[in-house]
């Protein structure tokens, strides 16, 4: 198995390992994979009628049975294509070490059904035509060449099987997670785990950053804005007293890319937040039918028409228009940070005091400008590790610098400008428990995850249904797969 207690040299070593069954964890969306009742498995092969005729076509054969899920010869050779096209170097995974994963993700998922844990269906049917989607991306489009590249005879089928294996995937991880859910750290543990690494033996971490910015975004004038209300407004009216078609006004007028192709359609639940709150709040407030007035969420002004209500879940689709901001707007905007950065540099405010009082980016605004790091949640960013968009802005800045006003512009068009500084650098050194304690605890905690899971693992294979076929009995397992 990929998840065992381990004996650590290093923390290196540990984060290897983590990232490796990240990896893998996340890797297993294409496989073919069925669910199945023990006394129809035969060893050697199994049959499956996809067309629902008299001709059974043999798929290939049976590696092994895991509780009420089975495991292809086949699916390792496709573990193995899904990780290369990820970009992810297979040279030093073997098949064993795969095959091992696969049969853990099937505990996963045989076990959450024993326990009760349950996926929601349209959430993993909406996951499926996202993966369709971008299946299409890579065949032009064309249904016909992705079924004949997966070798499936019709949409309904693949459509099926995707379902099938991304419904066993959210099984594994949420058992996964249920698993370790509880499982929490004292400061003594983790000094125990910081002691036990010899100092010969201690990892250096790199260097590390502590950068802020200072956002100016241009301002949209009320009577864009107007404009734009006016215009949902005549869509609404159009759709009411006139019967034109959402989806027609979806498709040739929403801005919501994402959205476009499925006539703007979301479904949203009460119970699982998903879209902004002023969005929620107002497709909530429908009843089935009812067009809403135009309101506004960051994203830009917005109508949505609720088509269905079932339960807690609203099938709803939107209208996505933003203003348009003007090139003196434009300017506007980059003289007044012109004039911010030139505050600055004079010595007239600082930094932190500045972004306080200009800058337009209310995530940072309170926090002098300083940026989160998405992974660690942390201000510190791994210099080695930081996002390459942002290395790029700040690789020459020296510490207390300030950037030239820099224009940024996201895929949507939207324009911003922003002023950088490196506010602290940390060089590369030896781990110190003291200075490097958040990272330490958090690998400890990894670690203890990764030893709880191998607990539960070797409590639930005596207990699950297990047979591996063919030469995958001479793997030389960490897990007692074989129950020898």
């Amino acid at each position: 198995m990929l998840l065992k207690t381990i004996n650590l040299k290093s923390i290196n070593n540990l984060k290897h390992h983590l990232i490796l069954c990240i990896t893998l964890l996340g890797a297993y969306v294409t496989f073919a994979q069925e669910i199945i009742n023990d006394e129809v498995v035969k060893e050697e092969t199994v049959k499956k009628d996809t067309k629902k005729t008299k001709n059974a076509r043999k798929v290939d054969g049976v590696a092994a049975v895991v509780g009420d899920y089975i495991i292809l010869e086949s699916d390792v050779d496709n573990a193995f294509l899904q990780l290369q096209a990820q970009g992810v170097n297979t040279k030093d995974i073997e098949s064993c070490q795969l095959f091992g994963k696969l049969l853990e993700d099937k505990l996963y998922a045989h076990q959450a059904i024993q326990d009760s844990i349950e996926v929601s269906d349209a959430d993993i049917r909406r996951n499926v035509d996202f993966q369709i989607e971008q299946f299409l991306q890579q065949t032009n489009g064309s249904m016909e060449k992705l079924l004949e590249f997966y070798k499936k005879d019709d949409e309904k089928s693949f459509r099926e099987e995707m379902f099938e294996i991304n419904k066993a995937n959210q099984l594994a991880s949420k058992m996964q997670a249920k698993i370790v859910e509880e499982v929490e750290i004292t400061p003594e543990e983790v000094r125990e785990f910081f002691n036990k690494i010899s100092k010969e033996e201690r990892p250096t971490f790199g260097t590390e950053l502590k950068v802020a910015q200072i956002v100016a975004e241009p301002k949209v004038s009320r009577e864009e804005e107007l404009r734009v209300i006016e215009r949902l407004k005549e869509f609404k009216a159009d759709i009411l007293e006139n019967g034109a078609s959402f989806r027609s006004k979806v498709v040739l007028y929403s801005e919501d890319l994402a959205s476009v192709s499925k006539g703007g359609k979301y479904t949203l639940n009460r119970k699982q937040p998903r879209m902004v709150k002023e969005f929620r709040q107002v497709a909530f407030s429908l009843q089935e039918g009812e067009i809403s007035e135009p309101f506004k969420t960051d994203f830009g002004y917005h109508i949505i028409y609720c088509e269905k209500i079932r339960g807690q879940e609203y099938d709803i689709a939107h209208i996505l228009l933003k203003p348009k901001v003007s090139s003196e707007a434009i300017t506007e905007a980059k003289e007044r940070l012109e004039k911010v950065r030139q505050r600055i540099v004079s010595g007239d405010i600082s930094f932190a005091d500045a972004a306080k009082e200009a800058s337009d980016e209310k995530e940072t605004r309170d926090d002098g400008g300083q940026l989160i790091n998405p992974q660690t949640q942390d201000y510190n960013f791994e210099l080695t590790k930081m996002d390459p968009e942002l290395y790029a802005q700040i690789q020459n800045l020296k510490d207390g610098e300030v950037s030239l006003v820099l224009k940024e512009e996201d895929r949507t068009g939207s324009i911003k400008f922003k002023i950088l500084m490196v506010t602290d650098r940390i060089d590369e050194h030896e781990a110190n428990y003291a200075r490097d304690y958040l990272k330490i605890k958090q690998l400890a905690l990894d670690e203890k995850k990764i030893n709880t899971i191998a607990k539960w693992q070797e409590e639930k294979i005596l207990d699950t249904y297990i047979k591996i076929s063919g030469d995958y009995r001479n793997c030389e397992f960490s897990n007692n797969w074989l129950k020898k």
